[in-house]
């Protein structure tokens, strides 16, 4: 029985595609014929060395070539089974044995089903999901052999080129990540092919953003007409959230039950999504009840106002509000949450209330604004300083008379 004689081939069809790039592909040659296995890895024409038959030029030529040769050795290694279990060696039986292992066991109906069955709580269940989306619209059909390096790699290029924030994008490679971890420890993607051990997860340190007392009253002002009157109830909504301090998770799964009156006077009580805590607020102390006027407008279809689009969705619109508003800041959703806490700090509200309000569990969740209340401690004194020159002029002005 002859051994398959394997190489490696780089654009065959000598075509390259709209990317610029072509194919790597391992030829296994048996009785004078030929059949092709695709390494999932393209190149540019100079990222090829046809002498060497390796990866040339690439910041990540190593990790591909490594991922390569773990390739062609696969193939070897399923040659070797099927000769073990006493069958005739041919390419036809060998393409067949390769297709059966990568095309019957799908990562998009693994991931699904993982997610489906998890213990996770149902906002971070639709968080995941939401990566599962992106997968699905960056390659529709996914199996677990695709899940290499290069994958990873082109995934993360994918969503920079949507326009995602570098820890968005963190976020959805860590969902990733954790499926594939998942799927190697239930042996669908062997140990040695994953697809992370040369990739890293890169994020920036995230500055809180938040509007100031001027920058909010910009927002309060505004008026949206004509093809602009769709974003009133995103204006609305996070205006509703600075006067509340409310996550998006939270807002979005709001009913009418959680608007109480407490001795004729307006509270709203829910559920922290995120950690389960309960949180009480006074909607008519906080922010001159602003809240509670918001909820007036909306009194009639409140149901209504409380479901919004996703997440992404809304930070787009909130991105062309501002502008509208002359904001010079990219502002987020989450910002109103931000807003709330700052402002709070500044007007001199005691950190505990502010953990209270929030939602946080612990105060230490909370210290994060202590640059706020830094800014708060210099303006009481320079309340006190300005405070003490007046009285200072003053008596001056009466000694000298």
């Amino acid at each position: 029985m002859n051994k398959i004689i394997y190489s490696l081939v780089y654009n065959r069809k000598k075509c390259l595609n709209k990317r610029g790039v072509a194919l790597v592909q391992v030829e296994a040659y048996l009785d004078r014929k030929k059949k092709y296995f695709s390494t999932k890895v393209y190149l540019k024409p100079e990222q090829w060395d046809a002498k060497k038959l390796v990866v040339k030029n690439h910041p990540n030529a190593d990790a591909l070539n490594r991922l390569i040769y773990e390739f062609v050795a696969a193939i070897e290694k399923k040659e070797l089974e099927l000769w073990q279990q006493g069958k005739r060696i041919s390419l036809e039986l060998l393409k067949d044995a390769l297709a059966t292992r990568e095309n019957n066991s799908s990562f998009i109906s693994f991931f699904k089903q993982e997610v489906s069955n998890s213990s996770l709580k149902d906002s971070t269940k639709r968080n995941h999901l939401s990566t599962l989306l992106l997968l699905q619209e960056f390659k529709r059909d996914i199996v677990f052999s695709d899940l290499t390096f290069e994958f990873v790699s082109s995934f993360e290029y994918f969503l920079q080129q949507k326009g995602y924030h570098t820890n968005t994008i963190a976020k959805h490679m860590k969902h990733l990540k954790r499926h594939i971890n998942i799927a190697i420890n239930k042996e669908y993607i062997e140990i040695q092919k994953y697809a992370f051990r040369k990739y890293k997860i890169k994020t920036v340190e995230n500055k809180h953003t938040h509007l100031v007392p001027e920058e909010l009253e910009q927002l309060e002002r505004l008026s949206l007409t004509d093809k602009h009157m769709k974003l009133q109830k995103s204006l609305d909504a996070f205006l509703f959230c600075c006067y509340a301090g409310m996550r998006y998770s939270d807002f979005t799964n709001l009913s009418k039950k959680n608007i109480v009156d407490i001795n004729q006077e307006t509270w709203l009580i829910y559920k922290s999504v995120k950690t389960g805590t309960e949180v009480r607020l006074p909607l008519y102390l906080l922010f001159a009840g602003k809240g509670i006027v918001i909820l007036n407008k909306y009194r009639n279809n409140l149901e209504d106002f409380f479901r919004l689009r996703d997440n992404s969705n809304i930070n787009k619109d909130l991105i062309i509000i501002a502008k509208l508003a002359g904001l010079s800041k990219k502002i987020s959703f989450h910002t109103a949450r931000h807003t709330n806490a700052t402002l709070l700090i500044y007007n001199g509200v005691n950190i505990t209330t502010v953990q209270k309000l929030l939602g946080h569990k612990s105060v230490k969740t909370t210290q994060v604004y202590t640059n706020i209340m830094d800014m708060t401690i210099v303006h009481d004194l320079e309340k006190i300083k300005q405070a003490a020159l007046g009285i200072k002029k003053k008596t001056d002005n009466s000694f000298n008379k």
